[in-house]
């Protein structure tokens, strides 16, 4: 069972429907809960490096840093059916 954490940035009041979506998440995907966290994003990006969890969960993509690290994008596997037909830049 892999390890997570819910991250809810400070700045999300109230917090309690995003750690709402993100239990749910959790439930889905049988992952063992860690904890709460609602430091900055390097605190919990260190829980990864550091080993401690195997997985982040967030409420909303628009949670997260633009600027974070690391970013993990896999090339192979579109987002969703309407990525499959959208024209590529270029």
């Amino acid at each position: 069972m892999e390890i997570a954490v819910i991250w809810i940035p400070a700045d999300i009041e109230p917090s309690e429907p995003a750690v709402a979506v993100c239990l749910t998440h959790l439930r889905r995907h049988s992952y063992r809960l860690k904890g709460i966290i609602r430091e900055p994003w390097e605190t919990v990006e260190q829980t990864m490096v550091d080993g401690e969890v195997d997985v982040i969960v967030i409420a909303d993509l628009a949670h997260l840093p633009p600027d974070r690290s690391p970013r993990i994008e896999v090339a192979a596997s579109p987002v969703s059916p309407a990525d499959e037909d959208r024209p590529v830049p270029g």
